[in-house]
């Protein structure tokens, strides 16, 4: 899905929702410039999906028009056809990665991640009858996943590992830099995406 698209999408569900909103809420919500959340919502304005009404005078109030709400299903339609397209191409592209390491043997695997790529890899894991030996995350943030603990990856020791699994959508270069700087042999490192 284009990501202006998925902008838009962002911006009709949160009119939609029908709380108190400001252009400078919106931005902030989407982490933006207020200028540009200003642009966003007049090209809205401009193809009919919203509505501006100044209630009072120096408040602006937004609503979904009816060819708005049409619209806003048809990219939630289009954003949900994107993310199974996304599951299956990644389920895929971990068996094809996966299923050869596991013949020649390798066993022992760890998660590094903790988000949906996370839980992809965790699947197709179970699926191809690995060993779960661990999950990592670098920023700490969550404690358990899926029932495991959630270690630092100050904690992994090559030795315990056959193979890492760098479950994230986004480019995997730091963290394989990290991995590698841990002393983990770039052959047992697994990315989903690389860069």
């Amino acid at each position: 899905m284009e990501r202006g698209a998925q902008r838009d999408l962002e911006i009709l569900s949160t009119i939609a929702q029908g709380g108190p909103l400001t252009q400078r809420s919106l931005a902030q919500k989407l982490g933006i410039a207020l200028g540009l959340a200003n642009l966003y919502l007049k090209r809205l304005a401009r193809k009919g999906y919203i509505k501006l009404s100044s209630v009072p005078p120096n408040r602006i109030k937004y609503y979904l028009t009816p060819k708005g709400f049409a619209e806003k299903a048809r990219l939630t339609y289009q954003y949900m056809d994107y993310s199974l397209q996304l599951y299956r191409q990644t389920r895929i592209a971990l068996r094809q990665a996966l299923d050869p390491l596991a013949r020649q043997g390798h066993r022992r695997v760890v998660i590094y991640g903790t988000g949906e790529a996370a839980e992809l890899a965790y699947l197709t894991i179970q699926e191809l009858g690995l060993d779960l030996a661990g999950v990592v995350d670098g920023d700490g943030g969550a404690q358990t996943f899926l029932g495991q603990p959630v270690q630092p990856l100050s904690e992994l020791r090559q030795e315990d590992v056959d193979l890492v699994i760098v479950a994230t959508f986004a480019p995997a270069g730091e963290i394989i830099r990290a991995l590698t700087g841990q002393g983990i042999p770039g052959e047992k490192i697994v990315p989903l995406r690389r860069g």
